[in-house]
């Protein structure tokens, strides 16, 4: 017997097909050569960076297409930060002048 009514249960996603192979090989190509191959991000803030990654503004993972217009060129640093805000899985990294991590939620800091 199911845990949940069939109303309530959680619908599955549509699945999106991405291009495997040389048909995806040409597809990556060409959202790079849009850009010149340059990070769209560091772009806008004056930095001329490679773009290593075509990433989806918003993810297929949260329901995104996988046309061309969905995308953007990014660096690696920039792809990981976007990412990270995408998905709520900031952290703050560091130590503060006592040694001790800035992230509040870092074992050390928490409260016993």
């Amino acid at each position: 017997m199911p845990s949940r009514p069939p109303a309530l249960r959680a619908k599955p996603r549509e699945r999106v097909e991405r291009l495997r192979g040389r048909a995806g090989q040409e597809q990556r190509k060409r959202r790079l050569a849009r850009t010149d191959g340059l990070c769209e991000r560091c772009e806008e803030r004056g930095f001329t960076t490679f773009a290593t990654v075509v990433d989806h503004i918003k993810p297929l993972a949260l329901g995104g297409s996988d046309d061309d217009s969905n995308t953007r060129n990014l660096c690696d640093p920039c792809h990981h930060e976007v990412t990270a805000e995408q998905f709520d899985q900031h952290r703050t990294m560091g130590c503060s002048a006592d040694g001790l991590p800035l992230d509040p939620s870092h074992p050390w800091n928490l409260v016993r």
